[in-house]
């Protein structure tokens, strides 16, 4: 992409509205756009981090066995007044008449809809398991809506809702889910501890919040640091495998991990001082399993082996997928900009022409753009007829990670500058030599 013929409206001063670093940075970076309390507008470059982090989403379900399908954002209230949940929700949920005077609402969540579909197609426990999953738009009347995407009313949202035969049945989905998020945020350069938390309207027992450290998360969290350390890294997992699937579990949970919701300062206690740390972090996802919470009252059944109608066990599974470009930025940034991890980078190298109009440097930089896109990378080609300066603020603030700089001097010389935003590290090289780096640093993602 050239950045002449792009849409990329950054701002050089930070807005007087925005009280953390990722909700400064978005609007800077020209990201979003705020068109009501709460509620965003996607420009292309948070667009396009968008649909990154959402296709590793879709891709670490599928990979765990999980069946994609959309349901619609606005619902009918009868659904709600079955499970009992229509009057508990509280005012964040959106109520509305539709123009035949039938009441509707805009989804908060899909656990009624989804056992709804269940009921209508399923009735045996041959057709078990079952877990079906969307990535929608989601509506919540926050009080208070701020911090940008972290705290709005309007959000994207994978969630998941499995079906099974019986409770131990239920809890395996319930680990496979935990470790196919513990993969999917790794892809995304975060880490991401699974707390003990606890369940809200959602209801259930079991459930964990998925939590990545930040001074400016709204949880208080009580750890020890051990944690911090446990990566999947590239280990295989067979997610059909419960045994195999629950000691990853055991693994990243036995290790105190809490929030203040339901912190133990007994427990805490008894971790090694060195290693007990109090912090603060950002929720990026929940898993709950609720055994049959809403498939008693709804009538979601199942003819068992026996001849006999149950009652089926559920979990439902949550990622805030629009909420994660605001972890990410707050995980990963500097007093320049932004930091973007490989994995959802919105574009993976970007391109800066020290000397627009010199022929051979506009050589140079077309060569290379086309020998990336052959490579099957995207570069962003700062292409405009701008000072250098200005040129390197606008790379460092929407955090490529990687930069190719060219100009007539290191041409003459026969080489580019390659720069890792990361570590402000850089290495001149060929054009050729420069292009085989950042292909192979993209290799297999």
């Amino acid at each position: 992409m050239r950045l002449s013929r792009y849409f990329l409206p950054v701002l050089k001063e930070n807005p007087a509205d925005a009280q953390i670093v990722s909700h400064r940075y978005m609007l800077r970076a020209g990201m979003i756009r705020q068109q009501a309390a709460g509620i965003y507008s996607w420009l292309p470059l948070g667009f396009r981090v968008l649909k990154r982090i959402e296709e590793i989403v879709h891709q670490e379900q599928v990979r765990a066995g999980h069946i994609p399908l959309l349901m619609p954002t606005l619902q009918p209230a009868d659904l709600w007044r079955e499970s009992g949940r229509y009057d508990d929700y509280g005012q964040e949920m959106l109520r509305i008449k539709d123009r035949h005077e039938r009441d509707m609402l805009y989804g908060p969540t899909n656990e009624e809809m989804i056992t709804d579909i269940f009921r209508s197609h399923v009735s045996s426990y041959k057709d078990l398991p079952l877990t079906l999953y969307h990535i929608q738009w989601k509506f919540r009347d926050e009080l208070r809506p701020r911090f940008g995407v972290m705290r709005g009313r309007e959000f994207l949202m994978k969630d998941g809702y499995n079906f099974d035969i019986d409770k131990e049945a239920a809890l395996h989905a319930y680990n496979r889910h935990m470790v196919s998020y513990l993969r999917t945020y790794e892809r995304m350069g975060l880490t991401a501890i699974p707390m003990r938390a606890a369940s809200g309207p959602i209801g259930g027992d079991n459930t964990h919040e998925f939590l990545v450290l930040a001074n400016t998360g709204e949880s208080e969290v009580f750890y020890d640091d051990r944690v911090t350390a446990l990566k999947l890294g590239s280990r295989e997992i067979d997610y059909d495998d419960r045994g195999q699937v629950a000691e990853v579990c055991k693994e990243f949970t036995t290790l105190y991990a809490r929030t203040d919701e339901t912190h133990d300062e007994a427990a805490f206690g008894q971790i090694p001082e060195a290693h007990r740390k109090v912090g603060r972090g950002i929720e990026v996802g929940q898993i709950f399993y609720f055994s049959t919470k809403y498939s008693e009252p709804m009538g979601a059944v199942v003819v068992n082996d026996k001849g006999e109608r149950v009652p089926v066990h559920m979990g439902s599974h949550g990622i805030g997928v629009s909420r994660l470009l605001g972890a990410i930025i707050e995980a990963s940034h500097d007093d320049k900009g932004i930091i973007w991890p490989e994995g959802v980078t919105p574009f993976p190298v970007g391109i800066v022409n020290l000397k627009q109009g010199d022929s051979a440097a506009d050589a140079a930089c077309e060569g290379l753009y086309k020998a990336l896109k052959a490579r099957g990378l995207e570069a962003l080609y700062d292409d405009r007829d701008e000072r250098a300066g200005a040129k390197f603020a606008t790379m460092d603030l929407i955090g490529l990670p990687w930069r190719i700089t060219v100009g007539p001097r290191g041409l003459s010389n026969g080489v580019v500058e390659l720069t890792s935003r990361r570590t402000g590290e850089s290495e001149e090289m060929s054009p050729e030599a420069a292009v085989d780096r950042v292909a192979q640093i993209y290799e297999g993602r």
